[in-house]
């Protein structure tokens, strides 16, 4: 009998709250994520692709019901920190269920070993398929002795070695085993199938301990066979095989903590940033196996997707932690999905395919800087001639397009920002110093890359602002500058905020502190002190698990004040990432980073889950939001895992693993820039008498200039440089006396004329 209720419900996924993260180390491709105490979402044949939303349980006696995710009340253990082998135990007062998930190395399944302990009590299983990556259009059915589920070429198997003494299918918030108890009290539904909708799966087991087996195929006779055959070889097998597995990959963890929570902490965190490693396609590291505030919507792409910028701070974590072969990999599939123009997409699935479409310079830098790095190891051998082309061709991407970027690291805002200037220029001179470049596009990378630095508090920078005022500092380093304006009297429109607005010079971020971090700075600079001291009054939050930051103040991401789930906006809450950042500061200003990796472990979830986000306000227990613990936004963050392994490496070694010898040996000292490279969405005010100034474009272009209110008036070609770019070069000496300089171009292509006047002042460099 076919149930009734069709399609069901719109589709959710699981809460993105996750206990723990894990996989297999060997054929297997399967991923789980466990929340709540129980199976969440579980991803194959890729980690960018979920398959279900969850599997719990139901426990019911004669004169009871109870379903065991709803009840919170279970501990979460592992063998090891590095060891993702989930040990769950639920206790309520008329039973206890005891869980142990894992997945079978050997094969696409997940096994969940089970025990019930209670006088007179049955087991039910619930089983909600999103195949194909989507809670719509799934056909389920119940066959002998398994619950069947599809959806085109996705197909899934659910089986117990101790069997099922019956089963249903049914549609979600109509006709599912939920429903079924919730107006009965019972399992009273015997429904054989129900197809093309949001569609759940009920079984009650035959025995209240064994061991169930979730398998993926591409046709349901594959998915049974899977798990017929992983439960006939048995749960204790796969348990050693797993064991056994990522013992083996741990052992050449390279971790030397002396604070013994510290380093259990980074052992765990290597292995989260390793689940998330994708298997089919090696490298493709997701930025979370979960989907922020999944419970409340459907999102096919949540964050199990590719982010360069996540991946590369996955990268230089592993290389923190010695694992080499790790980051090596994960350059290889960055060569492999870099766009033919020499940048990333702004995120995609782990087959490449793009997701999001924006373009953030950051992502096509910072790449550069993990090929460096591994070069600056002696770590690249035969990667060598494609990295180099990979670098060239990311270069000239940063050269055409920067120092501008059509969105900033937080992928709001479009303009010139402090974290970005700072991977870019660390960029230009790794590619240009560790020889990716040829000679000519070697000095240009240099020449840009002084020019840049130089620039950088021109455009990023204020003074003497009201805030300046308020906290006794001289200036400060703001979050973004919008594109060809200046800072201190633009303003920022908050996406986040139904695209309220904000004078950049009011808007902060830690973003500058990159310019530490990546050696372009130093730690005792009073701007970046005063900077310092600004955020640490404004966007510092003090919880009882520790201290936090916001991203930037008036920040829409996150939870509403009453506690209801992001929808495009709300109130942006704390990042513990962000105190990876901060103490990393900490660190090159002779400060103790311990507090601040002491905060991230203190916002980490039972299993040691270090989330996107804390609450930061007064408790709302109704939706399990309590202060300094995890919000409604992505748990596991593979950055913020990152960030914690890569202070904790940084308290031991002394220094940021992101910053290269070569860039901190350029900046050690003020260097003062030969070249302006004058750009339309970044044009300097005023140059030095003694410089020289390129007028640069990706086009070619005739400029027609002249000096003091456009005396001695005269047209000059175009020439090709280097990156794909046309310049002409003005040496403002050989001009003489000059106070200013004026020009117009002419565009040989469609754009023509460009319709503006531009002068520069000569004798005043405002940087």
């Amino acid at each position: 009998m076919n149930a009734p209720g069709s399609p069901g419900n719109p589709p959710t996924w699981a809460s993105s709250a996750k206990d723990l993260v894990g996989t297999a180390r060997g054929s297997s491709r399967v991923w789980y994520t466990i929340g709540y105490g129980i199976l969440n979402e579980v991803f194959w044949p890729s980690c960018s692709l979920p398959q279900i939303r969850d599997l719990g349980f139901i426990v019911a006696g004669d004169d009871f019901w109870c379903e065991v995710k709803r009840e919170h009340n279970y501990t979460i253990s592992t063998p090891d920190p590095a060891i993702p082998l989930a040990n769950i135990v639920h206790r309520h007062d008329r039973y206890q269920l005891d869980l142990e998930i894992l997945s079978d190395p050997m094969r696409d399944a997940v096994l969940v070993h089970y025990e019930l302990h209670g006088e007179g009590l049955r087991l039910y299983v619930l089983l909600a398929p999103h195949l194909g990556s989507s809670g719509h259009h799934n056909d389920a059915w119940v066959a002998p002795q398994a619950l069947m589920a599809a959806n085109g070429p996705q197909a899934l198997a659910l089986m117990a070695d101790g069997g099922i003494a019956r089963g249903s299918a049914g549609y979600v918030g109509s006709s599912d085993g939920w429903q079924d108890f919730r107006c009965h009290g019972a399992m009273t539904w015997q429904y054989g199938a129900a197809s093309d909708g949001n569609v759940a799966l009920t079984a009650e087991l035959e025995s209240v301990a064994g061991t169930l087996a979730l398998a993926f195929a591409q046709t349901p006779e594959g998915a049974k066979t899977l798990a017929h055959s992983a439960l006939a070889s048995g749960h204790a097998l796969a348990r050693s095989r797993f064991i056994e597995g990522w013992k083996n990959w741990s052992k050449g963890l390279e971790i030397h903590s002396k604070n013994k929570a510290i380093s259990q902490a980074a052992r765990r965190a290597a292995m989260v940033l390793k689940v998330h490693d994708d298997r089919t396609f090696r490298g493709a590291v997701v930025a979370s196996l979960s989907s922020p505030w999944g419970a409340s919507r459907d999102d096919p792409g949540g964050y199990h997707l590719v982010w360069p910028r996540d991946a590369v701070q996955a990268g230089f974590a592993f290389l923190a932690c010695g694992q080499h072969t790790e980051a090596r990999t994960m350059l290889a599939y960055l060569i492999a999905t870099q766009q033919a123009d020499g940048h990333w997409l702004q995120n995609n699935f782990g087959d490449g395919r793009p997701y999001w479409t924006g373009i953030q310079l950051d992502e096509a830098a910072l790449p550069v800087l993990l090929a460096a790095k591994l070069d600056e190891a002696s770590e690249l051998g035969d990667m060598r001639p494609l990295a180099q082309r990979m670098v060239r061709a990311a270069l000239a991407f940063v050269a055409r397009t920067g120092p501008f970027s059509e969105q900033d690291r937080w992928e709001e805002n479009a303009g010139v920002n402090p974290y970005t200037l700072a991977a870019a220029i660390a960029a230009l001179v790794a590619g240009a110093e560790h020889g990716f470049l040829d000679a000519a596009a070697r000095d240009y990378a240099l020449s840009l890359a002084d020019d840049w630095n130089q620039h950088v508090e021109h455009w990023v920078y204020v003074r003497d602002t009201e805030l300046d005022r308020k906290h006794g500092i001289h200036g400060h380093y703001v979050r973004i500058s919008p594109p060809g304006e200046a800072a201190q009297t633009s303003c920022v429109v908050l996406k986040n905020r139904n695209n309220e607005s904000l004078p950049a010079s009011e808007l902060l971020g830690l973003e500058f502190l990159a310019l530490v971090r990546l050696g372009l700075r130093p730690a005792s600079d009073v701007r970046i002190r005063d900077s310092v001291k600004l955020i640490d009054a404004t966007l510092r939050v003090e919880t009882p698990t520790g201290v936090f930051y916001h991203r930037y103040n008036e920040d829409g991401y996150g939870e509403h004040a009453d506690g209801r789930p992001f929808d495009g906006s709300g109130i942006g809450r704390a990042w513990p990432l962000l105190a990876g950042e901060r103490g990393h500061y900490a660190l090159d200003a002779g400060e103790d980073p311990v507090p601040y990796l002491e905060s991230m472990l203190g916002s980490a979830s039972q299993g040691g889950m270090i989330p996107e986000q804390v609450w930061d306000c007064d408790a709302i227990p109704g939706r399990h939001l309590e202060p300094g613990q995890p919000t409604g936004s992505a748990m596991p963050l593979v950055w913020a895992h990152a960030e914690f392994l890569k202070l904790a490496a940084a308290a031991q070694c002394g220094a940021p693993i992101e910053r290269l010898a070569v860039v901190a040996k350029r900046y050690h000292r003020a260097r003062r820039a030969t070249v302006v490279h004058w750009r339309e969405t970044s044009p300097c005010d005023g140059v030095d008498a003694k410089v020289r100034v390129s007028i640069e474009a990706t086009e070619p272009f005739e400029l027609h200039f002249g000096h003091d209110g456009w005396q001695g008036a005269t047209d000059r070609a175009s020439t090709p440089i280097v990156f794909g770019l046309y310049g002409v070069e003005l040496d403002v000496a050989a001009l003489g006396a000059t106070r200013s300089i004026e020009f117009t171009r002419h565009f040989l292509g469609p754009r023509g004329w460009e319709q503006r006047n531009w002068q520069i002042a000569v004798g005043g460099d405002p940087a």
